[in-house]
Parts: C-alpha cells; structure tokens; sequence
C-alpha cells in the first residue's frame, strides 16, 4: 500500500549550484526508483535561522512524493550520509 510523503532537503551552498543541482537530480531519481515522484519545488537559498555547520545560507528543496511506507526511512538514511546535505525531514501527508 503507497502513502504520499512529503521531504524537505537543505543543501549547502558552499559547493556551488552545480553541486546542488546534481545533488536535487540524485534524491528525485531515487524517488523516482522506489516510488512516484509527485512534485520537485524548489525554494531556492534562504537564510537559516541559526548556523549549521558554520554556514548561514541553505538551499531548500521540497520533494513531493508517493511511495511504500518502508521508502521514508531509507530516503532520509541516504540524505544524512550524503556531504552537501544539511538537514532532512521526511513526514507522512
């Protein structure tokens, strides 16, 4: 039985667009491999409310999607191990 999730992905500037773009390709493939991906909207860099890793600028990403109830877990498992993200949170919609 599929849900529909909803995930937030902050990804850090300090590594150029390039790198942010491949990394929002990357998480909607993988989406896309074990689910249906919904929607991508991309709010682009905002100012954190506190510093993260010495960085005062994010790139945010929201990721709309529906998939297996077992996928969430193994998508934020794969954000946290990746350099370049900084904060995830996936929840149920």
């Amino acid at each position: 039985m599929t849900a529909k999730y909803e995930a937030m992905l902050i990804f850090s500037v300090k590594n150029g667009e390039e790198k942010i773009a491949e990394m929002v390709e990357k998480f909607k493939a993988l989406i896309e491999k074990n689910g249906t991906a919904l929607n991508v909207d991309e709010w682009g860099k905002r100012k954190l409310a506190y510093l993260i890793n010495d960085e005062a600028e994010g790139y945010y990403v929201l990721y709309s999607f529906e998939s297996e109830a077992d996928f969430p877990a193994e998508f934020e498992r794969v954000a946290k191990i990746t350099d370049g993200v900084m904060r995830v949170m996936t929840i149920r919609k």
